[in-house]
């Protein structure tokens, strides 16, 4: 880490032993991603809350260039257990912030848009045009609730394109707008 390591007491006091513990799970934390530039530590007592006991909260902040990935309050009653909470999101974070670098993550394709331009009911089937004016297949099967006899010519749906024996086709059809309903 660039910076130094900063940890924050609110009511409570930290045995030697514990704070130890915080700093070796603060550093194990750059296997997950080496460049750490900075790691603050919030950990919190329970105060005086003598009716309700209350909770030990920790709270983690990590700087990694470009983000800050704030790990927010895990509470326990129990001290050791909200620090090993705390630092398990702290290292799913980075693993996940490592993905994102790396470009690991799958970006979401949003399903294409159509519109309905044909439908034979009594054969079940029907045909979507595409935004770029190609004609996509679809089966009463591929149609999600409603269901296929809900749709219409001339309604906006999104699809899911595969390609077929004979060429295109939807596996999966969801009616967005109803050609009846004016949208």
């Amino acid at each position: 880490m660039l910076l130094p390591l900063t940890v924050t007491k609110r009511d409570v006091e930290i045995p030697e032993s514990v704070e130890v513990l915080i700093e070796e799970r603060a550093l194990k934390l750059e296997r997950y991603f080496p460049r750490i530039t900075g790691c603050r530590i919030v950990v919190e007592g329970p105060g005086n809350r003598h009716r309700t006991g209350g909770t030990y909260k920790v709270k983690i902040d990590l700087t990694v260039p470009g983000r800050e990935l704030v790990i927010n309050m895990q509470e326990h009653e129990e001290l050791l257990v909200a620090i090993r909470e705390a630092f398990e999101a702290a290292r799913r974070q980075l693993e996940d912030y490592a993905r994102l670098q790396r470009g690991s993550v799958k970006q979401h394709v949003p399903e294409p848009l159509g519109r309905v331009i044909r439908v034979i009911e009594d054969e079940g089937y029907g045909f979507i045009e595409t935004e770029d004016g190609r004609e996509v297949y679809f089966h009463r099967n591929a149609v999600l609730a409603p269901g296929f006899e809900r749709i219409t010519e001339g309604a906006r749906v999104r699809f899911v394109e595969v390609a077929g024996d004979e060429g295109p086709q939807a596996s999966t059809v969801e009616i967005k707008h109803r050609a009846d309903a004016g949208t």
